[in-house]
């Protein structure tokens, strides 16, 4: 068994269809959703605070193991416009869910999530947004990405834990891998009332996710600006999606 990272617990607060790429039109709908979004910088030159939440239940091994391969991206991305904390939050097991300090290097977030390896469990998507909540409540966070598949729990609190997000300003990015028409519904409203963005992928086309955690990191690190920077320091096709927010 893999041993866990330096990191903290945080306090509480079905079937799958085939998994099936996002369409072109959703994508660029999902970064037509950042563009709206308004400039996310950190005041005073602070550098950006993002927490980045994964599904750590069994289901997940696939997308946590290119989730390790590509958060560097995030880090890389960012350097320029003035950094990026990242904190890891995850949950797997029998109500285990822990979150990480923040950090500002890539390999030491790798390093924290190849330590964890992923187990049986239900979801616990309510523990992430309380603890989003809560770390924002100390020093804003900029956004809050999570991964996942699957809702086991009601949409009636998530929904209230994402409208108090966005009352605090703080965009929720729900990335679904797969169709689960249940998880769906639940990452629509939540994004909804936090005023972020949902979208889903392919776990088998990792180029995908890559190509939305770059943007989210931009915004989150250097607001719309950031974006129209990225876009245009680019060249390759990945990176065209985003020269059509233009």
């Amino acid at each position: 068994m893999a041993k866990t990272p330096d990191k903290a617990p945080v306090p509480s607060g079905g079937s799958h269809e085939p998994a099936t790429t996002s369409t072109r039109a959703e994508i660029d709908a999902f970064l037509e959703k950042v563009r709206g979004l308004g400039a996310a910088q950190a005041p005073g030159g602070r550098r950006g605070r993002l927490i980045f939440a994964l599904d750590a239940t069994m289901s997940r091994q696939p997308t946590w193991d290119t989730a390790c391969r590509l958060q560097a991206d995030m880090f890389n991305e960012t350097a320029s416009i003035g950094g990026l904390d990242v904190q890891l939050v995850y949950f797997r097991g029998l109500g285990e869910c822990r979150a990480s300090r923040f950090v500002s290097d890539p390999r030491t977030l790798a390093g924290l999530m190849e330590q964890i390896d992923c187990r049986g469990g239900h979801t616990q998507i309510a523990k992430v947004l309380a603890h989003a909540r809560r770390e924002t409540e100390k020093t804003k966070v900029q956004a809050l990405v999570y991964v996942g598949d699957a809702m086991e729990e009601s949409i009636d609190d998530l929904c209230a834990k994402a409208g108090e997000l966005g009352l605090l300003g703080v965009p929720v990015f729900m990335f679904q891998e797969g169709g689960d028409p249940v998880a769906e519904n639940a990452y629509r409203e939540i994004t909804r009332l936090s005023r972020g963005a949902y979208c889903r992928f392919n776990a088998g086309a990792a180029h995908e996710l890559r190509e939305l955690l770059r943007a989210v990191a931009a915004f989150a690190s250097g607001g719309l600006n950031a974006l129209g920077r990225l876009a245009a320091s680019k060249n390759n096709q990945a990176l065209l999606l985003l020269e059509q927010l233009r």
